[in-house]
Parts: C-alpha cells; sequence; structure tokens
C-alpha cells in the first residue's frame, strides 16, 4: 500500500492564477513520484486544476435540493474529485458534531468518493489524558452504521499540534513514538469495530504541523502511512520533499 500525502490548502491562495501557478509548481517537482498525492484546494479551483489527484475540503451530507451554499458528494465526484477530508479540526471548531461528520462519511462513500476522517485531541484534553476516549468516541461517532467503509483513510491531528490550533502556544509536536503508539491503537480501534483484516488495510495518516523537517522521523520511527499537510503544501519545496520521503 502506497504512503499518502495530502496537500490541504484550506483557504489560500486567493486568486485562481496563483492556484494554478502553485499547483503546476507541485506538479513539476512530483512527476516521478510513487507516493500517492491528493491536492485539497477550495473549491472554486477543483474544475480548473489538472494532472494530478484532487481532493475537496469538505462536502455537504445530501445529494442534493434546497441548501443555499453547500457542496454535495455527487457533484464533486461529477468533476472527478476522488477524495474528501471529513471532520477537520478547524471545522469542528465551527460546530461541527460527530452525527453530521457520519452523515458526511456516509454521502461521500454513496458517491463513490475516498473520505480522509480527521480525529484528534485537544490541548485540554491531551492535559487530562483523555486522548484515547476522544479517538474512540470520534470513531464510534463518525463510523456509526457504515458497513463499506474499505476506501476510507484516517487522518490523527492532535489539535494542539496544528499550526494556528494551539491556544497556548506550546510549540509542541507529539515524537514519532507517540504518533506511532496513536495509530496502533485507531488501528486496534478499527479491528474492533470492524476486523483485524478490515484495520489492516486502512491508512492511517498524521496531521499537526508535519513538514519536510520532521516527515522522516514520523516515517520511520512512527510508521505513518503518509501525511495530511497543511501549512508546508503552499510551499512547493517543502511539499516535493515530504513527497520524496514518503516514497
Amino acid at each position: 500500500m502506497k504512503n499518502l500525502i495530502v496537500a490541504n490548502w484550506k483557504m489560500n491562495p486567493v486568486s485562481q492564477e496563483e492556484a494554478k501557478n502553485l499547483f503546476n509548481d507541485i506538479k513539476q517537482r512530483i512527476e516521478s513520484a510513487t507516493a500517492e498525492v491528493v491536492i485539497c484546494p477550495p473549491f472554486v479551483y477543483l474544475p480548473v486544476l489538472k494532472g494530478l489527484t484532487l481532493g475537496a475540503q469538505n462536502c455537504f451530507y445530501e445529494d442534493k435540493g434546497t441548501f443555499t451554499g453547500k457542496i454535495s458528494a455527487p457533484m464533486l465526484k461529477d468533476i472527478g474529485v476522488e477524495y474528501v477530508i471529513i471532520g477537520h479540526s478547524e471545522i469542528r471548531k465551527m460546530g461541527e458534531t460527530d452525527e453530521k461528520i457520519n452523515k458526511r462519511i456516509k454521502s461521500a462513500l454513496r458517491a463513490g468518493l475516498k473520505p480522509i476522517l480527521c480525529v484528534g485531541e485537544n490541548y485540554e484534553q491531551k492535559e487530562k489524558g483523555e486522548t484515547e476516549t476522544v479517538l474512540k468516541n470520534q470513531l464510534a461517532g463518525a463510523l456509526s452504521g457504515v458497513k463499506d467503509a474499505e476506501n476510507l483513510t484516517v487522518a490523527y491531528e492532535p489539535v494542539w499540534a496544528i499550526s494556528g490550533g494551539d491556544p497556548y502556544k506550546t510549540k509542541e509536536l507529539p515524537t514519532a513514538e507517540k504518533v506511532g503508539k496513536t495509530h496502533s491503537y485507531i488501528r486496534n480501534l478499527l479491528a474492533d469495530m470492524y476486523s483485524k483484516e478490515f484495520a489492516d488495510n486502512i491508512r492511517i495518516i498524521y496531521g499537526g504541523s508535519s513538514n519536510a523537517g520532521n516527515a522522516e522521523d514520523y516515517l520511520k520511527n512512527g510508521k505513518v502511512q503518509g501525511f495530511l499537510v497543511g501549512g508546508a503544501s503552499l510551499k512547493p519545496d517543502d511539499f516535493s520533499k515530504i513527497v520524496k520521503l514518503a516514497e
């Protein structure tokens, strides 16, 4: 199974021209890459970017209807999108619930998209020793009633390690060994929910200020199967280095 490197551009850049230039720069640098690479730009740029696998940053949980401003999974599938990020911590922080995440996962799978489910604890939960409880509850809530989840990827993103996500400004990142143990815990939870065979075939990737400087450590000592990359995905040189390390 190839490592998966996902670029989450968030609400960047601010123009179509910049988006095309960034995309083409990345594409040129990783054209011979053997790792699987997915670019997740803002919705408006998805139709104009060609040549790499595309993902969306979210999707609505209904296929169509009177839902002003929403983008459905079938719409994304129709324009060639393959992946979709669901449950990102920035969305959770704005009131996203496990119930809605669950509905989005089901909608994405129905449409033939590959969901990237984000889970992770915040600083207070970490300090209280609640990481495992939080992860168990998030996975149970997001995957309740989800039977055919072979196309699922789980992204562990400790909120306190995300750039701009730590109100305490600790500048702390989890060690590779800690990430490895957490990923093993997530895999065991998936085995309990589905089966060991299922869990062994699900990619678990890491998000949380991953960059060219720490990627090798997380890959070698944390045994992660890829990254959900935020800020570094807007820097073609840094992002391409992460991709090459993941090979």
